[in-house]
């Protein structure tokens, strides 16, 4: 049986898998999420401590907002400012989505009309909707999820490993095309070859050429930001006087 730690780093994978999934997977996905806090004891008592009281009805009203501005009907969702609250109501939403009592396609149409498009409106909702459960499911497991005392003394080509396997697995779970894929993969392993080669020209070079292309591909993750901080403060580190 998975930890409770495992289960929850689970959830939060499923809540990517979400956002970046195909629209045509979207159900399944969401199916799949509500799945993991049921299997998921801690999880499951979040959820039922944050829906006990809630007024999901009355959240309703004031969450999906629509107004005419005197030439068209506008629709909008406004999440509730509380973390405990916002849970409440993002998982009674997904529950009306997987339970078919709203019809998710409409859904999009209605609130995050976009371009027009399923593909730009699925994408801002999971911009809007699911990154925010993400955000308030770590809020509320900071301290479990938080990296034990001893682990934080790894060296920086270690923690750099880490997070070029999460940037992978970042990329390989994308909607790109498989090609590029292939190819985003080939940068990063070979910017982390670098790296412990101490070739700091290449690393330069690669890692310039990984900026390109999640800027060309538009899959910019969380952690690009990180990763970038870890090769320059491996360069620093292999720098050092040994």
């Amino acid at each position: 049986m998975n930890s409770t730690k495992e289960q929850i780093i689970s959830f939060l994978d499923k809540c990517d898998e979400l956002k970046s999934c195909k629209f045509i997977m979207a159900t399944t996905k969401i199916k799949d999420l509500l799945k993991s806090i049921v299997n998921c004891c801690e999880l499951y008592r979040l959820f039922e401590a944050v829906t006990k009281d809630f007024n999901y009805l009355e959240a309703k009203s004031q969450c999906l907002v629509s107004f005419n501005d005197g030439l068209l009907q506008r629709n909008y969702v406004v999440l509730p400012k509380t973390v405990g609250q916002r849970l409440a109501f993002i998982f009674c939403l997904l529950v009306e989505f997987d339970r078919e009592t709203i019809n998710f396609n409409d859904f999009l149409m209605q609130y995050y009309p976009e371009d027009g498009s399923f593909f730009a409106s699925y994408q801002a909702f999971g911009n809007s909707i699911i990154k925010s459960l993400k955000d308030c499911v770590e809020h509320a497991f900071k301290d479990l999820l938080a990296v034990p005392e001893e682990k934080q003394n790894v060296s920086p080509v270690t923690a750099l490993g880490l997070v070029v396997a999460q940037e992978m697995k970042f990329i390989a779970s994308s909607s790109i095309l498989e090609e590029d894929k292939e190819n985003g993969m080939k940068i990063l392993s070979a910017l982390f070859e670098s790296v412990k080669a101490r070739d700091e020209e290449k690393c330069d070079a690669l890692l310039c050429g990984y900026n390109y292309f999640v800027l060309h591909n538009n899959c910019v993750s969380d952690s690009i930001a990180n990763l970038i901080k870890l090769v320059e403060t491996c360069e620093k580190f292999n720098k050092q006087p040994t």
